[in-house]
């Protein structure tokens, strides 16, 4: 039997393309390891235009947001459930001079297509430290990626297109043209597998950067923000009454496990922004597969073409992984072009 596609990893990158590609009508199957540690598994999976204190257009925004609020709501209608949540984003301001800051930075147009002109800062008073004020940025929301990744799973299973395992390269057969494995021929073999990419032979080379990640779940009693409030720290509002506030970024302890310094960084620094009281319940951390150059990793081997990379997605899989898997179908199913800065071409020489 001949497939198209064999997708080896179900977290965002994977779900993505898989879903692009079936939406083409290739014929595929999904591969994935049940109790793998995954990025996906932990991540809050906020969308977010602007970023860092200068309110930083993330890379290839205009292209990108538009295309992921359309991608995830055809999904969602196409599948007759909900994951996924547009929200604005409330940034409040720490001084006056931050206050000046922001207002000038808002005055260009490349930002101001992204702040909503009109804030209601008396909405969040009693809640949210903000006796400057702040703006609200638009175009973001949230990916509930448990139950994104759960339906898209559910949806290649009732296909009988799911497998449940690990698939390791030395499995596979891989040959000029296709690749064999379990009495199967696959035209191309595209790996998802996030940050478990490091210790496949094949793409071992590439300049990953994982950084790791915790985030806390809490109760706070009458949380009325739909909001999510980012300032230094994000409040990300999953239920009334409960919220999600993340997140650390570490390049050293490279490993799965929570620790009490990311906890008592989180703490120190939601303390400074929520006035009410808060419940921890549950705390998270997981491996983010970031590269070096921050770009995303995407194309086929150099002497392998029957095997790809889809990853590197670093913190920002929710918006970049359905523009990117267009992008791939494209090169795969059309020849067209991949976009330079994540072509995997671009580190060959490595």
């Amino acid at each position: 039997m001949t497939i198209d596609f064999l997708i080896v990893g179900q977290g965002v990158a994977g779900s993505a393309l898989a879903w692009t590609l079936d939406q083409r009508g290739c014929s595929l199957l999904v591969a994935d390891a049940p109790g793998l540690p995954s990025a996906s598994s932990v991540a809050a999976g906020i969308v977010n235009p602007l970023t860092g204190r200068k309110l930083v257009r993330t890379w290839k925004a205009d292209e990108l947001f538009p295309f992921l609020h359309q991608f995830y709501t055809d999904t969602e209608q196409a599948l007759g459930v909900q994951f996924f949540h547009p929200r604005t984003i409330y940034r409040p301001f720490r001084s006056e001079a931050e206050k000046m800051a922001y207002l000038t930075l808002t005055a260009d147009p490349d930002i101001q297509r992204y702040i909503q002109k009109e804030v209601d800062n008396e909405l969040y008073k009693d809640f949210i430290n903000n006796s400057f004020g702040g703006i609200e940025v638009t175009q973001a929301g949230w990916l509930d990626l448990g139950e994104y990744v759960r339906v898209i799973k559910g949806y290649f299973i009732k296909k009988n297109q799911y497998y449940e395992g690990i698939i390791t390269p030395d499995e596979l057969t891989i040959k000029a043209h296709n690749v064999t494995w379990n009495g199967l021929t696959i035209n191309k073999v595209i790996f998802c597998d996030g940050v478990q990419a490091r210790q496949n032979p094949l793409f071992d080379w590439l300049p990953y950067n994982p950084v790791k990640g915790q985030i806390l779940t809490a109760l706070v009693d009458q949380y009325p923000i739909t909001a999510i409030v980012n300032q230094g720290v994000f409040i990300l509002p999953i239920r009334r009454g409960l919220v999600r506030i993340g997140a650390t970024y570490s390049w050293h302890d490279l490993d799965w496990q929570t620790t009490d310094e990311g906890r008592e960084f989180l703490h120190s620094k939601v303390r400074a922004v929520l006035k009410v009281p808060y419940q921890i319940v549950a705390q998270q951390a997981g491996i983010r597969p970031s590269t070096k150059d921050r770009r995303p990793f995407i194309g086929l081997h150099p002497s392998h073409p029957a095997v790809g990379i889809f990853g590197g997605m670093g913190t920002k899989g929710v918006s970049l992984a359905p523009y990117l898997a267009e992008q791939f179908a494209r090169h795969l199913l059309d020849g067209e072009e991949l976009e330079p800065e994540a072509n995997i071409s671009r580190c060959v020489s490595l």
